[in-house]
């Protein structure tokens, strides 16, 4: 038996990791691919855990070897993507994976997957609200956060290449959605 993928992606401040680790913590069979990235850890964050952690020369090396399923540069010199290992060994093992990879990453992993793949896009209720939260979560500046919000509304147009767009706008309601969008994939 081989696993199946769910797949969130969101513009930055949408409500996605919430969501997401909101989900983990639902009594369904899913594992969690931790992403790898080339920023810095937040206070908070632990490698292996939150993200595995790297150089960006060392994630520039594995571009190379070809050991990514999905990866993007983000911003300058910041790195995220999926190592195809931390996707294949779960899957061959029959375990579902959740995978929480940029917007472009999303698309990728539904085009190479297909029907294996749920594919979830997470939007916020408008630019305005994004802007404050981001604003509120208070981890960036504010040439980041504006920066963040030029992406968001690129990555917005998007939307309608996902199988489902849940809109962030009461989180209660989000959580409903996803849970009854992943129940129903792998049942």
């Amino acid at each position: 038996m081989t696993g199946k993928l769910i797949v969130f992606s969101a513009p930055s401040g949408s409500g996605k990791t919430t969501l997401i680790q909101w989900l983990m913590q639902q009594q369904l069979p899913i594992g969690f691919s931790v992403s790898a990235t080339s920023r810095a850890p937040r206070a908070h964050e632990q490698d292996g855990v939150d993200y595995h952690f790297l150089s960006p020369e060392a994630f520039k090396q594995k571009i190379e070897a070809n050991e990514f399923l999905e990866w993007e540069e983000v911003y300058p010199n910041k790195f995220y993507g999926t190592l195809t290992r931390e996707v294949e060994q779960k899957l061959q093992k029959g375990q579902h994976v959740l995978l929480d990879v940029d917007v472009k990453g999303g698309i990728h992993i539904k085009e190479t997957y297909g029907k294996q793949a749920c594919a979830i896009f997470v939007q916020p209720p408008s630019i305005d609200v994004l802007r404050d939260r981001l604003q509120k979560r208070a981890t960036d500046s504010p040439e980041v956060i504006e920066e963040r919000i030029s992406k968001a509304a690129y990555e917005l147009e998007f939307a309608n290449r996902f199988d489902h767009t849940i809109i962030n706008d009461d989180l209660e309601a989000a959580k409903k959605d996803c849970y009854s969008i992943v129940n129903q994939f792998l049942t």
